[in-house]
């Protein structure tokens, strides 16, 4: 199942939603939005999709690549787009393909450089308005197709496969480093393309730190380590960490943290329908690691959306997250509670969002478990 299978309905939806927009036409650059819409998983290329209704001189929605890819994109782009090869820079062939029209251009500013902006404005001259459309692909990305959606759960199964052997294996007298690296050689093995994001592995007082990064220290006894790993996989990533105790003997407080970030893993958890805002799915867990006094050990968000990209809409956060949870999104829940210099506990899950259900993609037990 590819990453590619619905480009051509995408193009159609973002087309009609362009004229709430109050565009003619929207310029696409970023890889990912253009794999999403086009199919085509090259480095170099653009896009241009025109609104429902657009006059007839703009003409169809168009894609355009240098030589390097014309098998490539002969082979991927959807029929839904016309395909130019061009010679030279893309931007003045675009402008080329728009000269004698006139109108409002839409454009990403998280992909368009200002200096790109300034060189096709002066390419397009007067009859164009450049209009800024921040994340009018990335609304589209957020609500997964049921293949999309399948892509997703086939990278969480391998990613926690590879877990599972790394488990296996141990992981005491092991620095952090080299789990790292044998767990994203053995999803690549397994059939990733990469991993989805640097896996992090902390132990002990390492494990506060919410992003640490794996160290060439051993891996002791009678601590806890987080483990935040994700697959590439068919086109989309996954995304789960789990905490484990290595011995029998972790101190209590290491045990009283872990238990409760899981009660408020599995309230945020229980909270994911559509419907509510991101922001109030975050508060129900926060309000539970709030209650038991650690609220300012728990400071980044409660989740994120996962697809094409690691991070996506929506967002799910005290700060973000204003939008209602919709079906066919899919999100991380993720709450912590990081004490600096002592320990640091996470536990996530990855879930696909129904009209009154969910799906937990991410398998592996969430009970506190030894590992050796």
């Amino acid at each position: 199942m590819s990453a590619t299978g619905g480009a051509p309905g995408r193009a159609g939806r973002l087309a009609s939603e362009l004229e709430g927009l109050e565009v003619d036409a929207l310029l696409v650059q970023s890889p990912l939005d253009l794999r999403y819409l086009t199919g085509f998983t090259g480095s170099h290329g653009l896009a241009l999709v025109c609104a429902e209704g657009t006059d007839a001189t703009i003409g169809a929605n168009r894609f355009l690549t240098d030589f390097r890819y014309a098998t490539q994109s002969a082979e991927q782009v959807s029929e839904s787009f016309e395909r130019r090869i061009v010679t030279g820079e893309l931007l003045p062939a675009l402008a080329d393909l728009l000269a004698g029209a006139s109108g409002r251009l839409g454009f990403d500013e998280a992909s368009l450089t200002v200096a790109e902006h300034r060189r096709l404005g002066e390419l397009l001259g007067d009859g164009w308005e450049l209009v800024a459309c921040a994340g009018a692909v990335a609304r589209l990305r957020a609500v997964k197709e049921p293949s999309e959606i399948a892509s997703i759960r086939a990278a969480s199964e391998l990613a926690d496969e590879a877990l599972r052997g790394i488990l296996e294996d141990g992981v005491v007298g092991r620095s952090e480093r080299e789990v790292a690296i044998e767990l994203e050689l053995r999803m690549r093995r397994l059939g990733a393309e990469a991993a989805s994001f640097p896996s992090i592995v902390a132990a002990g007082a390492h494990g506060a730190l919410p992003h640490a990064q794996p160290r060439a220290q051993e891996i002791p006894r009678d601590v806890l380590v987080t483990i935040d790993w994700g697959a590439l996989h068919e086109g989309y990533c996954s995304d789960c960490t789990r905490t484990y105790a290595t011995g029998e003997r972790i101190p209590a407080l290491a045990r009283e943290i872990y238990e409760l970030v899981l009660a408020a893993q599995q309230q945020g958890l229980a909270a994911v329908t559509a419907g509510p805002s991101g922001r109030e799915v975050d508060a129900v867990a926060r309000a539970v690691i709030e209650r038991a006094g650690h609220g300012e050990h728990f400071g980044h968000g409660l989740g994120h959306g996962v697809g094409m990209d690691i991070h996506e809409a929506p967002r799910l956060s005290r700060t973000a997250g204003e939008e209602p949870l919709r079906a066919g999104n899919v999100v991380t829940i993720e709450p912590g509670v990081y004490l600096p210099g002592v320990l640091g506990v996470r536990i996530e899950d990855l879930v696909g969002v129904g009209e009154d259900s969910q799906e937990v993609l991410t398998s592996l037990s969430k009970a506190l478990t030894v590992i050796t």
